[in-house]
């Protein structure tokens, strides 16, 4: 799994997380220690490109809600993007689409996260 930061016009550090292959009951656990590690340790702002995941099962839709859940305990943001073909359908059907922001390119996900408000 691919894994790199990036920095939005506005300063703020976004993980961008690349996983491979399928997302599945033997791959989703070790995902999500990721997502953990990313959010807790490096920035509460991540996006997942699944471009190269080209299986995702109900451990993996699972893994991604915590991963969403992580974020926004910490005011971050949560974006899926480049879902590839085969993946979208699942996304679909469980009508999980409307859970997650989705994105079609990650230069897209990676434009709306949003701002940190102060107070």
């Amino acid at each position: 799994m691919e894994q790199r930061k990036e920095v939005t016009q506005d300063g703020k550090t976004v993980i961008v997380l690349t996983p491979t292959g399928r997302l599945d009951i033997t791959t989703a656990w070790q995902f999500r220690l990721k997502l953990q590690e990313c959010i807790s340790r490096v920035s509460p702002h991540i996006v997942v490109n699944l471009g190269q995941v080209n299986f995702i099962d109900s451990s993996g839709l699972t893994s991604l809600v915590a991963g969403m859940r992580d974020a926004d305990k910490v005011q971050g943001s949560f974006r899926i993007c480049n879902v590839h073909p085969e993946a979208k359908l699942v996304f679909e059907v469980t009508m999980m689409d409307s859970v997650f922001e989705i994105f079609d390119t990650e230069e897209a996900a990676l434009e709306g996260v949003p701002r940190e408000i102060v107070t």
